[in-house]
């Protein structure tokens, strides 16, 4: 494949906060991606490309958020820190879920500026979080504090192997991709979920036992693609029981590969 032919996808960056009692890069901000996301968007022959923060404490030069939005063909959120309840106008109910505000800010902005220049966004998990908040929605910031007899949908002792099942609604994007699947089975490491859904957005599956929001899609197909999953697919090996990824990836790359045409 020519180099000139390839998607650029952009990446959200994780942020590890300076820490001066760190040992290694004492009292440094870091940027970084999950390698799965990473190896996830390259399996197709895209390019992924992180987008570090061009703001902070030694910010240099004029790049923006816009540059790189200009530059990509599309953009992944993906997992990591909780959105702060500060971010979608609530307190946080224990301090432990107070979230990483900062990074929030940054997405934000960083969705916004892919917004402006008509170019796709797909969240996972806390990307798909990070989209409704960004839209005007909220969270639960604890499922199992706030949703009564909910499944556990984070299990650290098995992490990526907490699996449950999922309904795909008729008649939307994802039944459109997954056409002979009513309900598959996902992971699920999250312990924040949709609790109002974003003005024109739409619910595409839900979780089958306790009806959790677990993917959306702009509900204007007219405008910019936007739509996230609450479970992880890069996580989803290829012959397992869990629902083939391959779908879903592909979805994106082509609203990717069309934003690349448009700006030829």
């Amino acid at each position: 494949m020519e180099l000139s032919s390839r998607l650029k996808i952009g990446i959200s960056a994780c942020f590890m906060h300076a820490d001066p009692a760190r040992a290694l890069f004492t009292g440094k901000t870091l940027q970084y991606v999950e390698q799965s996301i990473a190896h996830w968007i390259m399996s197709t022959g895209a390019l992924a490309v992180m987008v570090p923060s061009p703001t902070g404490a030694t910010q240099r030069g004029d790049v923006t958020l816009d540059h790189f939005a200009q530059w990509l063909d599309g953009l992944v959120l993906h997992g990591g820190a909780d959105v702060s309840p500060s971010s979608y106008g609530e307190q946080p109910l224990q301090e432990r879920w107070a979230g990483d505000r900062v990074r929030d800010e940054y997405e934000i902005a960083l969705v916004a500026a892919f917004e402006r220049h008509g170019k796709p966004v797909f969240g996972v998990c806390r990307g798909l979080q990070l989209m409704n908040v960004a839209y005007g929605g909220t969270l639960y910031q604890d499922i199992a504090t706030q949703v009564p007899k909910s499944l556990t949908h984070r299990d650290a002792a098995v992490y990526d192997q907490n699996f449950h099942t999922i309904e795909i609604l008729p008649g939307s994007g994802l039944a459109a991709l997954y056409p002979q699947t009513q309900r598959a089975i996902v992971n699920s490491i999250h312990h924040q979920a949709i609790k109002d859904l974003a003005p024109g957005f739409q619910v595409e599956a839900l979780s089958n036992e306790d009806g959790l929001v677990e993917a959306i899609r702009r509900s204007d197909r007219s405008r910019s693609y936007l739509a996230a999953v609450q479970w992880h697919p890069e996580f989803h090996l290829p012959g397992s029981r869990a629902l083939d990824d391959a779908a879903l990836l592909r979805d994106f790359l082509d609203a990717a590969a069309a934003a690349q045409t448009a700006t030829a």
